[in-house]
């Protein structure tokens, strides 16, 4: 199978080929090549070729996955018999990488950006996240927040946002844009510099070598990945006079959490707004973007133009993303599906879900815990 790189399929009649995403729902979420068609490789092997038969038979077949792995993998597949196929050199990666800007065009990129967050989408990004901020007092005088910075779009759009708020100047606060690499690679790192760079947020970067230590770990290395992240995070922030780290966990990712930890750990639970760290005294983390929906995220985005990595690790072509409760990302990809497929009979079932944890009713519960200390029903029968 031949593979072609961004350069050289730019040098391509546009219309002589067309590219095909073949990632889950999951990656593509976080973005796709203009103009490409998706088609999951899991349906590929089964023999799927719906949309390939619709494809003129003189085109070129551009497959394309995460990093350029798995696209090498549909040679041979009997659907693309007498097919002239072709595999994206660093896929999808090597896509977004490639989206460079001069500095007259990152100033514009900002500017752009930011008037969207204050107009286009005040009220589906900014107006959520004050109100988180204001609900559950995430944000107080005299703060010193890191605001910690992955690369992906939830902690990118997290630091504009931050910004916005404090231009408001209601309450006194530093910020600091933490930025910890794990170990990624060159292009990747060079990649979420020039993101903070073309949107206006100066970011402090300090390494680790946590890539390396889960590298060999065969069982839940994106559980083990995280935690390790976040005590980095705490510790790094910590040294540098802050008293809490923000992360870009959105409203999504809390009823997923709720809904899986019933269904995959047989419990009631949910990913708190804020926490005390049992680990660094004095250090809280906070979750700004509690109430934002990652449909108004992708939009945001998808508005500016932006392209960002949604996971540099090793484990890039398996890893939706990196959950810090043990599940898969199959298993809360299957959690999106599900919530999705409940909306079609109940448009409340989201909120639904939320509000669920926010009217539990102690009476008509059989056992609790509380602070590691187990409550049943029958003790105060």
């Amino acid at each position: 199978m031949n593979e072609i790189t961004i350069t050289e399929l730019q040098k391509w009649e546009k219309n002589s080929y067309i590219l095909i995403d073949i990632r889950d729902d999951g990656l593509v979420a976080y973005g796709m090549i203009p103009g490409a068609v998706h088609l999951p490789l899991e349906k590929l092997e089964e023999g799927n070729s719906d949309i390939i038969d619709t494809i003129d038979k003189d085109k070129k077949l551009v497959f394309y996955c995460e990093i350029g792995r798995k696209s090498r993998d549909v040679d041979g597949l009997d659907c693309l018999e007498g097919r002239d196929i072709y595999s994206l050199e660093g896929g999808y990666v090597a896509y977004v990488r490639a989206q460079t800007l001069d500095d007259a065009a990152r100033e514009e990129k900002q500017h752009i950006a930011e008037e969207s967050i204050r107009k286009k989408y005040h009220k589906q990004l900014f107006t959520p996240f004050a109100k988180a901020c204001k609900k559950y007092q995430l944000i107080s005088e005299g703060d010193r927040i890191a605001v910690c910075i992955s690369g992906g779009k939830d902690s990118m759009l997290m630091a504009k946002l931050f910004q916005e708020i404090q231009r408001h100047r209601k309450c006194k606060f530093e910020l600091t844009f933490l930025v910890m690499d794990p170990g990624y690679n060159r292009e990747n790192r060079e990649l979420i510099e020039s993101n903070a760079k073309a949107l206006g947020i100066p970011i402090t970067i300090f390494e680790s070598n946590i890539f390396d230590a889960v590298d060999t770990i065969d069982k839940s290395p994106c559980y083990i990945c995280a935690r390790m992240r976040r005590g980095y995070l705490y510790s790094k922030a910590k040294e540098l006079g802050c008293n809490k780290i923000a992360l870009g966990h959105h409203y999504d990712d809390v009823i997923e959490t709720i809904l899986m930890g019933m269904l995959q750990g047989a419990q009631i639970q949910t990913m708190m707004p804020k926490l005390h760290s049992t680990n660094f005294e004095g250090m809280e983390l906070i979750r700004p973007l509690y109430l934002v929906r990652e449909s108004d995220i992708c939009a945001w985005r998808d508005y500016n133009g932006l392209h960002f990595l949604q996971c540099a690790c090793h484990f890039t072509d398996t890893c939706t993303t990196c959950h810090e409760d043990g599940t898969t990302s199959s298993k809360r990809l299957e959690t999106k599906k599900l919530i999705a497929e409940l909306k079609k009979d109940n448009p409340y079932i989201e909120s639904n879900i939320f509000k669920s944890v926010e009217n539990v009713n102690l009476d008509t519960v059989i056992e609790y815990k509380k602070d590691g200390v187990r409550h049943h029903f029958l003790d105060e029968y």
